[in-house]
């Protein structure tokens, strides 16, 4: 039995993905794309709706959407979490309705994020720089502001990061005390750079997206979540259960060393991302371009 998706911002950069994945699979049927010109009510043909729409558009799709018993796979950027804790409490009327909320599907990007947030707990100096095309109408991106509330909760025990200067306005803006800065550029797809600086080294982690198709698998896997989410689930990571594969990859690792040391002293240690009103066209987080999407950790 296929499930219906419904696509609401199908015209989209990243709207076109989603619809050739749904069309292409068998597990899916495209029951209806809707742009600027398709009414709200469109989107009820969908067993589950996917909005990858604007931020300033998405909120109420989402709720209209919800409101009929849909589930939903947001990938629309700016969702803050004021918004999502608004969310969590519609859904708390309605607990078999889920929300799958991706602020990137990039693969790549989820890692490295999930990397930024382990190496948080090392450093006081942390600061990201993200970049997108100009034609992105949201800053910082979501992937920004999720790394930086991810990077400081990873941190709490330490309090906020060394911000020196922060009152100057070159200085970016501050997201849960760490500093972002946003450029929005001609020929630029996605790319974010976290800085640690510590005692005479500095860490960057940084990702690129370098065409939409880095998005494809990403979505692949939200898709598959949202027609069975209950609740409200944020983030590519928590889809993956990074949070698990990390705790088991650092008890595992624990543990060979604890082994080795055992046996050889001299052996060494081990090396261990509302109503009816029209829709707009997609401009949402990450999307143009030309072949996949580059990682890379530099000390």
């Amino acid at each position: 039995m296929t499930t219906k998706v419904a696509v609401v911002g199908a015209t989209g950069k990243l709207g076109r993905v989603v619809t050739a994945i749904v069309e292409e699979s068998e597990e899916y049927e495209l029951a209806a794309a809707l742009d600027s010109r398709s009414e709200l009510s469109e989107m009820l043909a969908g067993d589950v709706v996917v909005d990858v729409t604007v931020p300033g558009v998405s909120q109420g799709v989402v709720e209209f959407a919800l409101a009929h018993g849909r589930n939903v796979l947001i990938g629309t950027s700016g969702w803050s979490n004021e918004r999502i804790t608004a969310l969590r409490r519609t859904l708390g009327d309605a607990p078999e309705t889920g929300v799958v909320v991706i602020p990137n599907f990039s693969l790549g990007s989820v890692l490295a994020t999930s990397f930024a947030a382990l190496a948080a707990r090392f450093f006081d100096s942390i600061e990201v720089i993200e970049a997108h095309s100009a034609s992105k109408v949201d800053s910082p991106s979501g992937t920004a502001v999720r790394t930086a509330e991810l990077m400081q909760a990873a941190r709490a025990a330490q309090g906020p990061v060394s911000a020196p200067h922060s009152d100057q306005r070159a200085r970016g803006q501050q997201v849960a005390s760490i500093p972002v800065h946003s450029l929005r550029l001609n020929g630029i797809v996605a790319k974010q750079d976290v800085v640690f600086g510590g005692t005479g080294e500095v860490l960057t982690i940084s990702h690129e997206t370098i065409s939409s198709t880095a998005y494809e698998s990403g979505i692949r896997v939200a898709l598959a979540a949202a027609v069975s989410a209950r609740g409200v689930i944020v983030g590519l990571d928590q889809v993956l259960d990074l949070d698990a594969a990390s705790g088991r990859a650092a008890s595992d690792a624990a543990g060979a060393s604890a082994t080795e040391g055992a046996g050889a002293a001299d052996a060494g240690a081990a090396d261990a991302a509302g109503s009816g009103g029209a829709v707009p066209e997609a401009a949402p987080e990450n999307v143009s371009g030309q072949a996949a999407s580059a990682t890379s950790v530099t000390p």
